[in-house]
């Protein structure tokens, strides 16, 4: 074993091919351009295969890592994509858009003495190579127990817990608010991380297994929970997520050119915004533009205003680099792009002319002193130390919260002092019975996979609840 494991240390990790920077920093196409079959073998060829695999207890749905791996390694594709179905319904999004360098590959052997395996790479080949070259035959289901269940919102744990249900037996409908269905998934990862015809591939995936979608469904508006009980409905999953912006309530904000990321990604990636005038979504170019934020929402965003023109871009963030929340990948590409980054900086004021537009903000530099509750280091103002950065549009990603369309007519289940509902962190129970919940609006903003897990956690109790009882 040891010797096995040295020889795959030294083997080199299979490097994703991608776009050239100056052209990307362009374009909405795809940045990595994926693994040919021969790169995915190699790359496969990496996995030792371990007998206690660390990288299984660092992915929140459980994926068998090690035997979706062998199978590629083995040239064997229909079988790879039916073991990593087996524990994920969206192989082709997690591929793209999880963690991976703090989960699977973070716990990875061969990244103890040398570069992880590249299970977040290897998925995403999996996922593609099916969309592109498979049977399209789909995986087994239990037979109909006669039992419905509601999934209001279709982002990434809606999709698991529908993904789960339906393989069960149950009959399953997913009420989703807007006009397509996706969630995060298309209204906040641009097309250029997260091509938008792969979302809706993996949601027909769904369909085919029998998923019921309906699309401009409200909940909480156009019907209640409890109408969903009328309606014969044995259990729902609320999955909505949080989507309410929040902003920093500085002077100024009230001028022309400071938008939400949330609105300023829904319009350029729902929307299509990026393609106008072609549709009928404007959305604004800024020459100088600041996003202020430095998780992966406000790299989106950076690297969305520079493709859509801008001459300059910068991210504002009060604390260091090593505290910005963002992927190091999604940090690095956005570099490479010509992002600037203003760290130890913290906006006090926006500056307008007499038109009530943006032409600046005011800044602070900023020095850490010591850590604050979510263990980073806290900033602290350097006095005297104010200057004024340029810009005309300025993009506000510095978190989100939960929207209480739906919560606020739902009195009996119960919420936290944020808003977001309070539901069991092992089954995604609410206080509500026969509500469970998870994802977004439980934990508040978080990651694609986290809410997946939250999903699967959901699906299980609720199969419990089906066929055993509250």
């Amino acid at each position: 074993m040891a010797a096995t494991a040295e020889k795959n240390v030294k083997n080199p990790r299979q490097p994703m091919p991608e776009q050239d920077a100056k052209i990307r920093a362009r374009n909405f196409l795809e940045v990595p351009t994926g693994y040919t079959m021969k790169m995915a073998q190699a790359e496969a060829a990496r996995c030792l295969q371990c007998k206690k695999p660390a990288c299984v207890t660092g992915c929140p749905v459980g994926v068998d890592i090690p035997g979706f791996i062998d199978l590629i390694a083995q040239g064997d594709m229909t079988g790879a994509i039916r073991n990593l179905w087996t524990k994920n319904a969206l192989p082709a999004v997690c591929g793209r858009v999880c963690p991976q360098e703090v989960q699977c590959e973070g716990n990875c052997i061969v990244g103890k003495k040398g570069e992880p395996v590249a299970i977040g790479n290897l998925e995403r080949f999996c996922a593609d190579y099916e969309r592109e070259h498979g049977t399209g035959e789909l995986p087994p289901k239990a037979g109909p127990t006669g039992k419905k269940v509601a999934v209001v919102g279709s982002g990434p744990s809606g999709l698991t817990v529908a993904g789960d249900l339906i393989t069960k037996g149950h009959d399953v409908t997913i009420f989703e608010a807007f006009h397509k269905p996706g969630g995060v998934l298309v209204y906040g990862i641009p097309e250029f991380r997260l091509p938008k015809a792969i979302v809706a591939q993996e949601v027909h995936f769904l369909e085919r297994l029998g998923v019921d979608l309906q699309c401009n469904a409200v909940v909480g508006r156009t019907v209640s929970l409890d109408e969903l009980f009328e309606q014969g409905y044995d259990a729902i999953y609320v999955g909505v997520g949080a989507g309410l912006p929040r902003f920093m309530n500085i002077p100024g904000e009230n001028l022309v050119g400071i938008l939400s990321a949330n609105e300023y990604l829904t319009r350029a990636n729902l929307m299509k915004a990026y393609k106008y005038p072609e549709v009928d979504t404007p959305i604004p170019i800024g020459k100088n533009v600041v996003v202020l934020g430095a998780g992966n929402v406000a790299m989106d965003s950076a690297r969305t205003a520079m493709r859509l023109g801008a001459e300059s871009v910068k991210i504002v963030y009060r604390r260091s680099r090593d505290e910005m929340p963002a992927r190091k990948a999604e940090i690095h590409h956005a570099e490479e792009e010509g992002i600037e980054l203003f760290l130890l900086t913290n906006p006090t004021k926006y500056l307008g002319n007499d038109k009530g537009r943006l032409t600046g903000m005011e800044c602070l530099r900023m020095e850490l002193g010591e850590p604050d509750a979510s263990g980073r280091r806290r900033p602290v103002a350097v006095k005297g130390s104010e200057f004024e950065i340029a810009c005309d549009l300025c993009i506000v990603a510095v978190g989100s919260g939960a929207n209480p369309l739906l919560t606020s007519e739902t009195p009996d289940m119960k919420l936290n002092k944020w808003g977001n509902v309070m539901a069991d962190a092992k089954t995604g129970k609410t206080t509500k019975k026969g509500v469970w919940a998870g994802g977004d609006i439980v934990t508040g903003a978080a990651t694609v996979i986290l809410a997946m897990g939250a999903g699967r956690d959901a699906a299980n109790s609720i199969d419990d609840y089906l066929t055993l009882g509250w």
